[in-house]
């Protein structure tokens, strides 16, 4: 998936430089190669971006123009003068967040140096160019495989779901007096790594929908990440556990239980009240006789409310799914 994406947009970055060149050529523009690094420059990994982009290029434009003018008026030297306009450009667009803008009118600037010609048709042409280079590049990240992308984004959910439930039966088994079988912490580590791509991949999904609703996958992984540092917790806690009380079978008898539930459209009101059962056991139990087994029982409490921050998460993201979402991923 990740290379058929570098080669689609390898292509698309070759056809639009390569058609910029082409109609700036037609149109009998200087420096009409200029429109093909600029096409190259706008075209980025998502739409809504490329016409972000696009928009502040455009604004941006006359304030290249002004500083090139104001610059090249004051030094004789047009090293010097070329400097200071890059110095005083980068300034502006820093200070109004418009950074990206800095190459494209670092161009502009320097054909501008080349050639010391601020007659109207000179700046028109250079404003043709910018034009070209913006136009075909939001032309052409019109196309992408949106279909192709939310299936993969699909079979990332299910498999997110499918490693959380391994890794919760897994301390559900050490819980209940086992050895561990896999090393948990590389689990996590590496579901963890993982879901920094899922959740790259959902951002460029939803800023290639220009769909406010696409968010949903975002703030899905976003939760699942939340519940992967919860695990994290949950395993040193576990690892603490000197002596496994006998109270601990009935939290990992939970646990177990919990995990069939791990799946995308779960409410989880039902694994809420059974833990609050759970809890509620918990404190009619006799007082611990030893420190150690005070100790212990006290780790299983943290364990619980471990348990109960998960699901917490999971309620959470239910709950502020507005009724749009709801409608299209769930119902």
């Amino acid at each position: 998936m990740k290379w058929r994406k570098l080669l689609f947009q390898a292509v698309k970055i070759a056809v639009g430089s390569s058609s910029a060149i082409c109609l700036a050529e037609a149109m009998h523009l200087q420096f009409a190669a200029s429109a093909g690094s600029i096409a190259l420059l706008t075209i980025v990994a998502t739409k809504w971006e490329t016409f972000r982009l696009s928009f502040f290029r455009v604004l941006t434009f006359g304030i290249a123009v002004l500083l090139s003018w104001c610059t090249l008026s004051v030094f004789d030297s047009d090293w010097v003068a070329y400097g200071v306009f890059v110095f005083l450009l980068l300034i502006f667009c820093e200070y109004f967040g418009w950074k990206s803008t800095v190459s494209v009118n670092a161009v502009i600037g320097s054909h501008f140096l080349s050639t010391l010609d601020f007659s109207p048709e000179f700046i028109l042409n250079e404003f043709l160019l910018v034009l070209i280079g913006i136009s075909i590049a939001i032309l052409l990240n019109l196309f992408h495989n949106n279909s192709g992308s939310r299936k993969q984004i699909v079979q990332n959910m299910r498999y997110t779901e499918s490693r959380l439930q391994a890794v919760l039966t897994e301390m559900a088994a050490y819980l209940s007096g086992s050895r561990l079988q896999r090393n948990v912490w590389e689990d996590l580590d590496s579901l963890e790594k993982r879901l920094q791509g899922f959740l790259a991949e959902a951002y460029e999904y939803q800023g290639n929908t220009l769909q406010s609703h696409t968010g949903y996958y975002v703030d899905y992984f976003e939760m699942r990440m939340s519940q992967c540092d919860v695990l994290y917790n949950l395993h040193d806690e576990l690892s603490r556990i000197r002596n496994v009380p006998k109270q601990a079978k009935l939290v990992a008898d939970y646990m177990l239980y919990m995990a069939d539930f791990v799946v995308e459209l779960n409410v989880p009101q039902e694994q809420i009240r059974r833990l609050e059962e759970i809890f509620e056991a918990m404190r009619r139990e006799p007082l611990p006789d030893t420190r150690e087994e005070f100790e212990n029982r006290a780790m299983l409490y943290h364990i619980l409310m471990d348990l109960e921050e998960f699901l917490a998460f999971k309620k959470r993201f239910v709950e502020e799914m507005d009724e749009d979402r709801r409608k299209r991923y769930w119902d």
